[in-house]
């Protein structure tokens, strides 16, 4: 019989979500606002505090005059939910590179016929990254109100945790969309 010359819909599915959780989280891990602290005691009114996983940054919101690298007096970088997110995170993104990879790899590279069982494997890779993110975005936001803050002040989640959150999703979907390459391996046996 003649190879298909077309990728099955899974993997296009696959190759198309897991680059965008891997954008999203690439940006959640670096961008500093995984907790915004307003409305700090002795501070001007419009002074908002970005907290994120390895920076703090100060920000005058009238002014729109930022600051980062503040020092960290209550000892928001030794909570352990920081701690965890400040190792899975970028451990995800490598996981995530090396399941694109191989995903690049089965999807067509080159090829005439997918192969379907290096793009199962790649597709299990890229759940798990999806998976590694997502533990410490979710601990983060169940912890969010217990880490410590300025008594007084209005705690709300940051634009960086959201993102890391969608990245997750992306990529886990995305993985789920490759892992189904598997049933087109068992297929041909």
């Amino acid at each position: 019989h003649l190879p298909s010359m077309r990728t099955p819909a899974e993997m296009i599915v696959g190759l198309v979500l897991c680059p965008c959780g891997l954008l999203l989280t690439l940006t959640g891990t670096l961008a500093p606002s995984w907790r915004q602290v307003s409305l700090v005691p002795d501070q001007p009114m419009d002074v908002v505090w970005e907290q994120g996983i390895w920076d703090i940054c100060r920000e005058r919101q009238s002014t729109h005059d930022r600051l980062c690298g503040q020092a960290d007096g209550l000892g928001y970088f030794e909570q352990v939910p920081v701690r965890v997110a400040q190792g899975l995170m970028p451990s995800s993104l490598v996981v995530t590179l090396v399941g694109l990879v191989v995903a690049a790899l089965g999807v067509r590279c080159w090829q005439p016929e997918p192969r379907h069982l290096v793009a199962g494997v790649a597709g299990l890779v890229l759940l798990l990254s999806g998976l590694m993110s997502l533990v410490p975005s979710s601990w983060y936001t169940q912890e969010l109100w217990a880490l410590p803050a300025p008594p007084g002040s209005t705690l709300t989640v940051g634009y960086s945790l959201v993102l890391s959150y969608l990245g997750s999703c992306l990529e886990i979907l995305g993985g789920l969309a490759l892992a189904l390459s598997f049933h087109h391996c068992c297929k041909e046996r």
